[in-house]
């Protein structure tokens, strides 16, 4: 337990601007003992913590073979990420984790996969494309929809044209506003879904976002044959501890930081959009 709640010490090796307010810092642990024995899943977070400033949850990006390192991609909305991406390598910052649930990709091996993400909250999805397509002959199709409210606002744009060019993959793109040489769909992520090339029956799907738009993805997903139980979402909710003792981040009978955050549709589906869950 104590380790739980003590922070270790780790290092930026890098930063790298995505965006003007978005950047991920490449993380190692300075304790060699501990950065040798460090590991994580896909899906899972940490907290991020500066002396005198404070901590917050931020998903894991990388893949579990990036060289023992660890990136988080951090928007500046509060006070503490927007002291996080003005760190330059060198700098210290405090590492508590990982922690929750991760993605089920064991489960997932020898299917095709479907993975939906919206807004600026796609990076836990991120280390699960990273991951199936380091291990390319585990997984069968996979298919990538990624919508964002304007086209300024895409992540790894270079990425995701990259992704695009690997064998057995789809990658379809929306901006609901979009400047003219956005070369992808205009309009709403959900109007992606009749794009897609394969049946969804027998499909798994992953899913990060905004609540709204996960409950519209996954009711389409449902529709159009996928079984409920092979529908899983990573729930964002106002965590603190990461460990289940502070509360903040209940949801229903769940503690996101804890049971989630990554939950199957089931578990969750009645909850989801109710003002105070």
């Amino acid at each position: 337990m104590t380790e739980a709640w003590l922070p270790r010490e780790a290092e930026v090796v890098e930063c790298v601007a995505e965006t003007g307010d978005t950047h991920t810092l490449r993380l190692r642990l300075t304790d060699p003992a501990r950065h040798d024995a460090y590991r994580f899943a896909p899906g899972q977070f940490n907290m991020l913590a500066l002396h005198g400033i404070g901590e917050v949850p931020i998903s894991i990006v990388s893949d579990i073979e990036d060289v023992r390192l660890f990136d988080h991609t951090v928007r500046a909305v509060g006070r503490v990420t927007r002291a996080l991406v003005r760190l330059r390598p060198g700098d210290r910052l405090g590492v508590r984790g990982p922690f929750g649930r991760g993605w089920p990709l064991a489960e997932a091996e020898g299917r095709n996969l479907v993975v939906v993400t919206g807004g600026l909250g796609c990076a836990p999805a991120v280390s699960v494309i990273r991951h199936v397509l380091r291990r390319r002959e585990r997984f069968g199709r996979l298919t990538i929809l990624q919508g964002v409210k304007h086209s300024n606002d895409l992540l790894w744009r270079g990425q995701y044209e990259a992704w695009a060019r690997e064998p057995d993959t789809q990658v379809l793109l929306a901006a609901d506003v979009a400047t003219p040489d956005w070369p992808w769909h205009r309009g709403l992520i959900t109007e992606l879904f009749e794009q897609i090339e394969d049946a969804l029956a027998g499909s798994l799907a992953m899913m990060c976002g905004p609540e709204p738009m996960m409950v519209a993805a996954g009711r389409m997903l449902l529709e159009r044959g996928m079984a409920g139980p092979d529908i899983y979402l990573s729930m964002e909710r106002n965590m603190h501890c990461g460990i289940g003792q502070c509360g903040h981040c209940q949801l229903g009978p769940h503690f996101v930081c804890r049971d989630g955050p990554v939950f199957a549709w089931p578990a969750v589906a009645s909850l989801l959009g109710i003002r105070g869950f």
